[in-house]
């Protein structure tokens, strides 16, 4: 499916009204399904789909490792698009007794979510060993913008990243949705089987709790933002060992959490 198309407007500026045409992103519902039940409606970008999936899978708990969905399939729909997956026992007698229905618009993570404490879990801790120099952080950022072809051509899409030293951008995914953005890189290196144990997760956007959250599922040791961190994202941070990095410029950054892993920081 498509991810944008041009669509007619009308300009206007210092010379007047002008006709021409725009490249705007596709939003459309994607049903989120496993063994033939939704679990999830979100809007997204229709694309990448797959990865979609597989990492929604991953950071909603539903599943533990890519290898427990036994089948997967894009289905579009009048309305939508449904990726249906199948999963292994005992993952999927696991959901079916935790079942619930959420409804998230772009940009709300948490709608849906059934307690306080849920909203708030605790992340994964991630691992150690991770260390980077303030010029490799921005040499990973200086790569991201050129590697976002639907946000170049758009203006209104969001983008996650994967980024080593050796391999500079391993992998990119975009969305309207940050969440979503995340979702399926996150999908995409499990697919892959690309470990997060050497790199930095890079980030169009500003850090919320469940990005930090989605991050720690990944594995991710430091993940970078353009955009601030909420409080609350700071902490969870925080108690996932993880080095967040955010206002994160050609010129410098900020470091919130960790700092020791970066290899010059005061």
């Amino acid at each position: 499916m498509r991810s944008s198309r041009s669509l007619p407007r009308t300009r206007w500026g210092p010379e007047g009204a002008g006709e021409g045409a725009r490249e705007l992103p596709e939003e459309a519902p994607v049903a989120l399904m496993h063994d033939a039940a939704t679990t999830a409606v979100m809007m997204a970008t229709p694309a990448d789909l797959e990865d979609f999936g597989v990492g929604f899978s991953l950071t909603e708990g539903v599943i533990e490792g890519a290898d427990e969905i036994t089948g997967l399939e894009i289905a579009p729909a009048d309305l939508g698009v449904e990726v249906r997956m199948w999963l292994r026992q005992p993952a999927g007698a696991a959901l079916a007794a935790r079942r619930r229905r959420l409804a998230g618009p772009t940009g709300c993570g948490l709608c849906g979510i059934e307690s306080l404490a849920e909203a708030v879990r605790a992340p994964k801790v991630v691992g150690e060993g991770v260390r980077f120099t303030p010029e490799a952080i921005r040499a990973a950022l200086r790569t991201l913008g050129p590697a976002q072809a639907l946000g170049a051509a758009t203006r209104a899409a969001h983008a996650a990243a994967w980024w080593t030293d050796e391999g500079g951008l391993i992998a990119v995914r975009e969305d309207v949705g940050r969440h979503n953005a995340l979702d399926k890189l996150v999908g995409a290196m499990a697919r892959g089987k690309v470990a997060a144990e050497d790199g930095i997760l890079l980030l169009t956007s500003r850090v919320s709790v469940e990005m930090v959250q989605k991050a720690s599922v990944l594995g991710a040791q430091i993940l970078v933002a353009i955009s601030a961190p909420t409080t609350l994202a700071v902490r969870t941070a925080e108690a996932a060992g993880m080095t967040l990095v955010a206002v994160a410029r050609d010129d410098g950054f900020e470091i919130f959490t960790r700092p020791d892993r970066v290899l010059s920081a005061p």
